[in-house]
């Protein structure tokens, strides 16, 4: 578990009393406790206050609340309050704001606007974490260390120039290197002295949010700066570790999140945490798979629901509610899926600025007699009621899903072949066609362990990096399937392309070569013919996207295209390699051939769906001592019934026992134990 002295789901979240007068603070703490809370998140944005000026801190106000708190029953995450620098900071040291794609210099105002390679920001927000640590090490209401808060945006300043030249030293050795990595003889970028290089803004390779003239040179800028703001990260974790040797420490994540690779950002983290924030209309399925990847990006480990609202956003372009039910079956799923807490952002809502319309357990009206309250209290009793009963469960997944943040960046970068293409949603097409059969998937890393995994699906895997191909060719020869798609298997690191004919490192073990690559326009199809009936695949289907024009060099040819100048050549290949198989989907399917594709392939390996239930019904499996809890829930608001089959369970929720068709009510949850 997170941390023995809350041994059971934390519940609770963000609360900033520093925006309330005192007489707030008791009805809070009585509101609290009707609630179930036990956790409160502070001191995230509270430098100002703590750091009035240069040389003063003042403690004091933060010394009250976390006694205050902990004697009301409520134990602390303690934040560092380093995710906005102080306006005196700005002021005397302009140094420490950002300045822009481009090229403008910002003031102060906002957040994320701190520099990452500014010293005087690095040494100010280290060492107020080391004066927290020192502080508040040994207090009994301490759970876990919050280190700044979002961490996010590029900076293109004249430190950050200067630190990225020293960044390309150290990753190339040589000028000579560079030059070759970046192919800067295209369009005479050669560079003769390290002075030369420029940070790739408006201003000189880029335009419009991700085009650019040099996709190497902006790839590495976007490395060079996952790096810079996880170095500050790693400067505030060594300031608390002098001092705190055995608190865990997190910083929240932002599930997909597109300019900090995770998966790097994960090795300096105890405990995954991250923030969710689905609209209306975004897919449970999305949902599920974003709770799935940070949950894979420390190999399985369960992380922290940091941030959720109990109703509604305040920044998206419609902001609904959470419909009656909608906010304990969305808390259970992140439970379902991995989260060993339950945060929301906010306990009380604010009255001023840009957040005082996000939701909170605390409404505006400021008492308990609201259906936001209502509900929360008694997802704290339920949350009270299961204990430590699912700490420490883990995913059984026999699937792995790669993604890759370096090889999103490179796929966004590329000058082609397709503006259509976006990495995520191919990623979500293959997860969700697993998830609407209840059939389970990991999100994976390209350093994951492949072994444990009967099948790996790598969608549009364009970027192969140093052994991966290696790695893959070990896991199919050992009887592993493996699944990719077109424009794979294109560049390298580098993003300098593999020649010889695509998909490069990956030719072999796939048993093909492409030749072109087809870009279809956003109204154009083209179809998918099945050679032969085989699983759930029996007849056309539609596609579109890219089309791969590829020959197979010993695989098998399982369905061609139907249409165009290339009808008739490969769409679904196979091929046979040592123990196992390599398929390659040349196109982007339709998902009717991708549910019956991924079907017939799990099938084949063995693996069967969860439960048989109608769409609407999500199932997922933890299993903890040889436990397996199997959560059901139901996103439609009309009761649903699931098969779990003949094995009688337990709902952890009512203690009542089921077996074989299971009803499940509109928007409700069943978390069904075979513990005998």
């Amino acid at each position: 578990m997170i941390n023995e002295k809350l041994p059971k789901v934390w519940y609770g979240g963000d609360y900033n009393p520093e925006q309330w007068d005192a007489p707030v603070w008791a009805e809070d703490e009585r509101m609290f406790k009707l609630a179930g809370i036990d956790v409160a998140t502070i001191n995230v944005f509270n430098w100002a206050t703590l750091q009035p000026s240069e040389d003063t801190y003042d403690f004091s106000g933060l010394d009250a609340l976390i006694d205050r708190l902990y004697k009301n029953g409520t134990y602390i995450c303690l934040a560092t309050a380093t995710g906005a620098h102080p306006a005196w900071m700005a002021h005397r040291y302009p140094e420490v704001t950002r300045v822009d794609v481009q090229g403008r210099k910002r003031k102060f105002g906002g957040r994320h606007n701190s520099n990452p390679n500014s010293p005087v920001y690095r040494e100010y927000a280290a060492r107020l974490a080391g004066k927290l640590a020192e502080r508040y090490k040994d207090h009994p209401a301490l759970l876990i260390w919050h280190i700044s808060n979002e961490y996010g945006g590029y900076d293109y300043s004249e430190q950050s120039e200067a630190a990225f030249r020293v960044w390309l030293k150290e990753r190339y050795g040589s000028l000579d290197a560079l030059n070759k990595a970046w192919n800067t003889r295209f369009w005479g970028h050669t560079f003769y002295d390290w002075e030369e290089i420029v940070v790739p803004n408006e201003l000189s390779e880029e335009w419009n949010g991700n085009r650019t003239n040099f996709q190497g040179i902006s790839l590495d800028y976007r490395r060079f700066m996952s790096h810079s703001l996880l170095d500050c990260y790693k400067l505030e974790h060594a300031a608390i570790r002098e001092h705190s040797k055995n608190i865990p420490i997190t910083t929240n994540l932002m599930g997909f999140y597109p300019e900090l690779d995770y998966f790097e950002w994960a090795k300096y983290m105890d405990v995954i945490s991250w923030d969710n924030y689905p609209a209306l209309d975004t897919p449970v399925s999305h949902t599920a798979m974003t709770h799935d990847l940070m949950r894979g990006l420390k190999n399985g480990q369960p992380f922290m629901l940091m941030e959720q609202t109990p109703s509604q956003q305040n920044w998206m372009p419609y902001n609904s509610v959470k419909r009656p039910g909608v906010m304990r079956l969305w808390s259970y799923q992140a439970v379902a899926r991995g989260a060993d807490t339950v945060l929301f952002f906010q306990l009380r809502r604010s009255i001023g600025a840009c957040e005082k319309y996000h939701g909170a357990v605390i409404e505006h009206v400021g008492h308990e007699h609201t259906r936001v309250f209502r509900e929360c209290a008694e997802l704290g009793r339920e949350l009270e009621l299961l204990g430590d009963e699912l700490l420490d469960a883990r995913s059984a997944a026999q699937i792995g899903i790669i993604y890759d943040w370096e090889n999103r960046w490179a796929l966004d970068l590329s000058s082609g072949p397709t503006v259509a293409l976006d990495y995520v949603k191919e990623i979500h097409s293959y997860y969700d066609a697993l998830y609407q059969q209840n059939i389970e998937a990991d999100m994976i890393g390209v350093e994951e362990d492949l072994s444990k995994y009967k099948i790996v699906i790598a969608p549009v895997m364009y970027m192969v990096k140093p052994g991966f191909a290696a790695k893959v060719e070990a896991f199919v020869q050992a009887g592993g399937t493996f699944i990719t798609t077109y424009f794979s298997g294109i560049v390298n690191e580098n993003d300098l392309v593999t020649v010889g004919g695509y998909p490069g490192e990956l030719r072999k073990v796939l048993g093909i070569w492409a030749e072109e690559i087809d870009a279809l326009l956003p109204d154009m199809r083209n179809e998918i013919v099945m050679n032969r009936e085989w699983g759930q695949l029996n007849r056309s289907y539609s596609c579109g996207l890219l089309c791969d024009l590829i020959h197979s060099e010993g695989a098998e040819v399982l369905a061609q295209y139907g249409t165009d100048f290339y009808k008739g050549m490969p769409a679904l290949t196979v091929n046979r390699f040592g123990e196992g198989k390599a398929y390659y989907v040349a196109t982007s399917p339709d998902a009717a051939f991708l549910r019956a594709f991924l079907a017939t392939v799990s099938a084949e390996n063995g693996i069967a769906p969860l439960v048989s239930a109608p769409e609407g019904i999500e199932s997922v499996q933890r299993v903890k001592e040889g436990v397996s809890y199997l959560f059901l829930l139901n996103h439609s608001a009309e009761e649903l019934s699931a098969d779990i089959g003949t094995g009688e369970r337990t709902d952890l929720l009512t203690g009542k026992k089921f077996s074989g068709s299971t009803v499940v009510p509109g928007r409700g949850v069943m978390i069904l134990s075979d513990k005998q």
